[in-house]
């Protein structure tokens, strides 16, 4: 039975983090285990800034950005095993993810009509959702998006433990340990995790959990560790919620 069939809204599960602190991996498996759906806000940033590329306007221009919107159709799909991301009908899934666009993402997101834009996108998309519950990720989701969500979590861990899990993706390592990454690797993760942060903590703050917002420190767990961690935070909160 769907959420809607039930009469009720989805439950809202907002996660929020710095880079690196493992916010879309750990969503995508929460979401699996508890049968929800999973929304990665950060994909809507990178289709409008492949967008505003694609369409030849300059990223820098707070103008262009916001006209871009006018001609900005955006979807993305909620199951956690496949997202599909499309824009004006074209899969952009793997193209938002290539250095050129990443290097766009920062700019058209400091623009505030793009995020009163997407903000209440967001909303739209939850809400018409017809699954138990929504695991929604990315920046300003406990303090802006979803302010007011049942369960609102910050996932965290030292710097260091996030360059070492960062750089075991980039080069393909299996174990998240921070010996089976090279000290380079780490060193230049460790960099672009700082830059990351510094760009992204201009628009929001992400690094200290907002009143009522849960912290899930992964520094000594591992992956499914935190997991477990995450879920025993939703089913607490759940359970006051219904009390």
């Amino acid at each position: 039975m769907t959420a809607q069939n039930r009469g009720q809204t989805p439950t809202i599960v907002a996660i929020d983090g710095p880079a690196g602190s493992g916010k879309s991996s750990v969503s995508r498996a929460t979401a699996r285990k508890l049968g929800f759906g999973y929304l990665d806000t950060g994909a809507a940033y990178r289709a409008l800034a492949w967008h505003v590329t694609d369409s030849g306007l300059d990223r820098e221009n707070a103008d262009a950005v916001r006209g871009s919107l006018t001609h900005f159709d955006y979807s993305i799909g909620l199951n956690p095993d496949h997202v599909t991301v499309t824009v004006n009908g074209t899969d952009v899934t793997a193209a938002i993810r290539t250095p050129e666009t990443s290097a766009a993402v920062s700019a058209v997101a400091r623009v505030p009509e793009v995020r009163e834009y997407l903000t209440n996108l967001f909303r739209s998309i939850v809400a018409s959702s017809e699954l138990p519950g929504v695991i929604v990720e990315g920046r300003d989701i406990t303090t802006v998006v979803f302010a007011d969500a049942p369960v609102r979590i910050l996932l965290t861990a030292d710097e260091s433990v996030r360059a070492a899990r960062r750089g075991a993706e980039l080069i393909g390592a299996v174990s998240a340990a921070a010996e089976s990454v090279t000290d380079s690797v780490v060193d230049q993760t460790a960099d672009q995790i700082r830059a990351r942060d510094a760009a992204d903590s201009k628009v929001v703050d992400f690094m200290n959990a907002a009143e009522g917002v849960e912290v899930v420190d992964s520094t000594a767990l591992n992956f499914d560790e935190t997991v477990d961690a995450v879920i025993t935070v939703i089913r607490a909160a759940t359970v006051k919620e219904q009390a």
